[in-house]
């Protein structure tokens, strides 16, 4: 049985599943059979972007969950993020087209600006100089890319729109500059980045919040061994015990009731249906302190 997984009413009126599925780091030839099972579990929000570079085999999973009478097309949230390199204006609404057309869905729920900074376009999604550095384009500005995501929900393309790895400055010049204002800003968030100010800022300006990350991106390539290992911490493993529940489904529980949305990554049916299922529990203020309190400032997801 599919657990009724609570939504996050958007400032536009639309309503977000408060868990969704991360699509990130999930290889192509899993991704497919993943987003089905995740599908299956009761999962309808699903987390993509075209730099992920699986979006065609998320679309062939959505298009058979579609055909096969599991869900409907209306039934689901998808998300999608423009890269760096496609910032420039007359680039804009074409990726976002591209982007729908490889998922099939119709239209976004939500698109998102996945960096502020843009790069110079070419065939790589990050162009380097003879010296290996990223090349920036400093000629354009993420306002600009705003007012073409305006343009894309004028046309139906996107119903809402919002920002990834935006601070609270970047966010304040869109909601003074723009027409439409971010609905949602997706940060990197777990217990060692606990993320509590940019939450409360967004709060306050009627814009949600998604962790992504949440359980520490354990499979991140650029890992060391001796890096911290969030769902090994002890606290976590202890406080995990007391409420008979994994490490993962604490820190999941922990986002949930601080209202932010968690979108965790599994290629694993049995993981898939773990992460869904927190809902049965609360964490105690305490715990929510305790939780809190392993916040060091540790960022693992760094731009390159």
């Amino acid at each position: 049985m599919a657990p009724n997984v609570p939504a996050v009413k958007l400032s536009n009126g639309y309503e977000m599943p408060i868990i969704g599925l991360g699509t990130w780091k999930s290889k192509p030839g899993e991704v497919e059979e993943a987003v089905k099972n995740a599908i299956e579990v009761g999962y309808r929000h699903i987390d993509c972007a075209m730099v992920y570079e699986n979006e065609k085999e998320v679309g062939a999973a959505i298009k058979a969950k579609i055909d096969d009478g599991t869900v409907k097309r209306e039934d689901l949230f998808v998300v999608s993020k423009l890269w760096n390199t496609f910032h420039q204006v007359d680039l804009v609404i074409p990726t976002c087209k591209k982007t729908i057309e490889d998922l099939g869905v119709g239209y976004l729920d939500l698109y998102l600006i996945h960096w502020p900074m843009a790069y110079k376009p070419g065939p790589a999604w990050n162009n380097r100089d003879e010296n290996g550095k990223t090349i920036f384009d400093l000629n354009t500005d993420y306002l600009q890319v705003w007012h073409e995501l305006e343009k894309a929900v004028d046309q139906g393309l996107v119903r809402s729109i919002g920002v990834s790895n935006f601070n609270s400055q970047q966010l304040d010049r869109l909601i003074n500059n723009g027409r439409i204002k971010p609905v949602n800003n997706q940060v990197e968030c777990h217990p060692y980045l606990n993320q509590k100010k940019l939450i409360a800022f967004c709060k306050e300006r009627g814009i949600c919040v998604t962790a992504y990350s949440p359980l520490g991106s354990p499979d991140r390539p650029w890992a060391k061994p001796d890096d911290p290992k969030l769902m090994e911490d002890p606290k976590l493993v202890e406080l995990a015990k007391k409420h008979g529940k994994s490490p993962a489904q604490v820190l999941l529980r922990y986002q949930v009731q601080r209202g932010v949305i968690a979108i965790p990554k599994s290629v694993h049916k049995e993981r898939l249906a773990q992460n869904i299922n927190i809902f049965d529990f609360n964490l105690s203020d305490e715990d929510m302190k305790l939780v809190d309190s392993f916040d060091c400032n540790g960022r693992v997801c760094h731009l390159n």
